[in-house]
C-alpha cells in the first residue's frame, strides 16, 4: 500500500491559490492492483520456511517441566518451489545441538543464524536444557543423562515428525555441549551417524580440580574426583570402550581455537581417539577463543560436514545471497 503526501506550495501575496496541488491519497491505497492483493513470491532470494517451536512438558525422569526449543522444516505452497533438489517430506533428519554451561535452550537462536543455516539443510534442530549439569545423572542432584538419552527422543518423536533412523541422528554442542555430544555418541553409537564438539570441554580429567571455583559443583555432578576416571562420565573411556566394541562408531568432528582454555584438552583428546584407531575431523583455529563469534561459524560447517542423506535433505540444497 502507497501513501504519497504532496506539499502545498508556498503562494505569494496577491496571487491565487492552484488548488490542484493539494495533499491527495494514491489511488494505489483505495484500488490496489491485483499483484498487491495477491502477491507473487519472488524467486529471486530464498526465504526460510521453518518453524521455531517453545515446547514445554512434564519429564518424567527429572520430575519436573522441562523447557525444549525446536526448529521444524515447514512445506509451503508459497515457498515450495524454494528447495530444488531437497526432500521436504517428513520424517525429518534430526540434530540435537547442545548448550554450554550457564547457557539454556534458547541460547543458539539467539546467538546464531542456526534457523537459517538449518533451513538450506531441511534439518530439524533440537535444543534442549540441563542447566550446569554436564549432561549427567547427577551425584546430588537430578538425572539429566537419563532424561537427555533415554526420554528427550521418544517425547519429540512423538510430539514432531522426526526420524529414528541412525543415519538421520546426530548430536552437536559447544564446550560443556560438546562434551554432551561426544558422551551420547560414544556411549551409544547405535543411535547417531555423527557427533561433533566445538571448544569441547572433552577430558575432565585435566579439570577435575579437588579444590577451587568449579570443585563444590563437579563434586555434586560426579562426585568424587577420583572416582571419575573410567567412568560412564570419562570420554577417553568412553572412546577406548567405542575402539575395542563391536558396534560402528559414529564419524566424529573436532574444533577448538588455539586461543580458548579448554585447547590442550581438546589436543589431548584428538591424539587420545586417534591413538585408539578412530577417525575424528580435527580442525583448530589461530587465536580464536572461547566465543560466539567463532561458534556461529563453525556451526555452518558442521552441518556441511554433517553425512546427511540426499533424500532426507541437505544435498545441493538453495543458497542465500546474503551468505
Amino acid at each position: 500500500m502507497c501513501l504519497r503526501l504532496l506539499a502545498r506550495p508556498r503562494i505569494p501575496d496577491g496571487k491565487p491559490r492552484d488548488k490542484s496541488r493539494r495533499f491527495v491519497i494514491s489511488s494505489d491505497i483505495r484500488n490496489p492492483k491485483p499483484e498487491t492483493r495477491n502477491p507473487k513470491p519472488d524467486t529471486r532470494y530464498p526465504i526460510p520456511d521453518m518453524a521455531l517451536i517453545h515446547c514445554e512438558f512434564f519429564s518424567d525422569a527429572l520430575e519436573l517441566n522441562v523447557t525444549v526449543r525446536v526448529i521444524l522444516p515447514q512445506a509451503t505452497q508459497t515457498h515450495a518451489h524454494h528447495y530444488p533438489g531437497v526432500s521436504m517430506e517428513p520424517p525429518h533428519p534430526t540434530l540435537y545441538l547442545l548448550h554450554g554451561l550457564g547457557d539454556n535452550s534458547s541460547i543458539w537462536t539467539r546467538q546464531t543464524s542456526i534457523e537459517r543455516h538449518a533451513w538450506k539443510k531441511n534439518l530439524a534442530v533440537v535444543m534442549p536444557e540441563v542447566h550446569r549439569s554436564f549432561y549427567a545423572d547427577m551425584k546430588h542432584g537430578n538425572d539429566y543423562w537419563t532424561f537427555l538419552t533415554r526420554e528427550l527422543p521418544v517425547v519429540c518423536r512423538k510430539f514432531f515428525p522426526l526420524s529414528d533412523k541412525r543415519e538421520d541422528n546426530f548430536v552437536a554442542g559447544l564446550s560443556m555441549g560438546g562434551y554432551g555430544a561426544m558422551k551420547w555418541a560414544m556411549t551409544y553409537p547405535d543411535e547417531f551417524c555423527a557427533a561433533a564438539s566445538m571448544s569441547g570441554a572433552v577430558d575432565r580429567t585435566q579439570r577435575m580440580e579437588p579444590t577451587g571455583k568449579l570443585a563444590g559443583e563437579f563434586a555434586d555432578v560426579f562426585g568424587d574426583p577420583t572416582d571419575y576416571p573410567g567412568s560412564g562420565n570419562d570420554l577417553l573411556h568412553l572412546a577406548r570402550r567405542l575402539a575395542e566394541g563391536s558396534k560402528p562408531a559414529p564419524a566424529l568432528y573436532q574444533c577448538c581455537g588455539t586461543a580458548d582454555f579448554v585447547y590442550p584438552e581438546n589436543v589431548t583428546f584428538r591424539d587420545h581417539l586417534r591413538g585408539l584407531g578412530l577417525s575424528v575431523d580435527y580442525h583448530e583455529h589461530p587465536d580464536e577463543g572461547h566465543e560466539w563469534g567463532y561458534w556461529d561459524r563453525m556451526i555452518q560447517d558442521v552441518l556441511e560436514w554433517l553425512p546427511l542423506r540426499a533424500d532426507a535433505g541437505g544435498g545441493a540444497g538453495p543458497t542465500s545471497p546474503a551468505d
